[in-house]
């Protein structure tokens, strides 16, 4: 009975990567993207004597972008507070780049209950390499320059739904007030947020000397990496603010990916060091903020085999 009850599990594993690998042939994916995943059979097998060898086997259904696609439709959302926002006559900058904490849950409740899947560039990488598909509708959340309401106010919104998101540390303000302290970025990069560098000062690089911005660069990169213990290799230039040789400077420090200011939802591989973002600004309407969202890219349904 073992030996069938594995073989079983053998065909089902043999049929779940038929299907994975369906999804990454060009021309398979779907004109209709839907939000599926759902359990479709389940088994148990046992490996010993003991009940600790079994393991429970489910297939299921989940929708994905298949990989091969060397143009991706991916919202970069890009916030800096998340808190009341100061007037609008006395403020208009801080107002312009403030979300309100009711505000900003609603948007996460949006994406969440509208079948949007938070992803880091971990995740975008492994599509790009040819590793993994992403989910369907894709959408990285960026927060810019390590404000204290990033640990306080974004990050316990964003773990109600287990959303992944991105932050952008300038190093050199972390643990001055008004900001994160260490152990704030040690815990966002242990529960879900990527850690990224935003220079040590938060200059302006393309106003700076090259070896200023060398020094930005790397010493807030070996910062970073030296408190959460592993790699940072993705970078947002300050205010926006790049030139030619900047981006050959962010190259040569050793970083993968560099985000702008500027306003687009499509990117490639190639381009990966001017990456465009959606800014989210203070009394953005629910409305401007799904149609800044974009049109999802086509997904396909496949079938997964897990294993718990």
């Amino acid at each position: 009975m073992l030996t069938i009850v594995r073989a079983a599990a053998l065909l089902l594993t043999v049929t779940a990567t038929a299907y994975m690998l369906e999804a990454g042939q060009p021309g398979s994916a779907s004109a209709a993207p839907q939000i599926f995943h759902s359990s479709l059979a389940g088994f148990r097998v046992s490996h010993g004597p003991s009940p600790s060898f079994e393991h429970d086997y489910f297939l299921s259904r989940v929708d994905v972008v298949p990989v091969g696609r060397v143009i991706i439709t991916l919202p970069i959302l890009m916030y800096h507070y998340i808190r009341q926002p100061p007037s609008i006559r006395g403020d208009w900058l801080g107002y312009k780049l403030s979300v309100s904490p009711a505000d900003f849950t609603a948007q996460v409740d949006s994406l969440y209950g509208n079948g949007y899947h938070p992803v880091d560039f971990n995740d975008v990488r492994a599509y790009f390499a040819g590793k993994e598909p992403l989910p369907s509708k894709p959408v990285v959340i960026t927060f810019d320059d390590g404000y204290a309401d990033l640990f306080t106010t974004a990050y316990p919104i964003l773990a109600k739904h287990r959303f992944k998101a991105v932050a952008y540390i300038v190093s050199g303000f972390v643990g001055r007030p008004g900001y994160v302290t260490s152990e704030q970025v040690v815990e966002l990069d242990h529960n879900g947020i990527q850690i990224a560098s935003h220079t040590v000062d938060h200059a302006n690089l393309a106003r700076s000397s090259a070896g200023t911005t060398m020094r930005e660069l790397v010493d807030s990169k070996r910062w970073l990496e030296q408190l959460v213990g592993h790699p940072v290799v993705d970078f947002a230039y300050p205010s926006g603010q790049f030139n030619a040789q900047v981006v050959a400077e962010v190259q040569r420090a050793g970083y993968d990916t560099a985000v702008t200011t500027m306003d687009s939802v499509e990117h490639t591989r190639a381009d990966r060091y001017i990456w465009t973002r959606i800014r989210v600004g203070g009394g953005e309407s629910m409305a401007d903020f799904t149609k800044n969202l974009g049109t999802p890219m086509p997904c396909k349904t496949v079938t997964v085999l897990d294993v718990e």
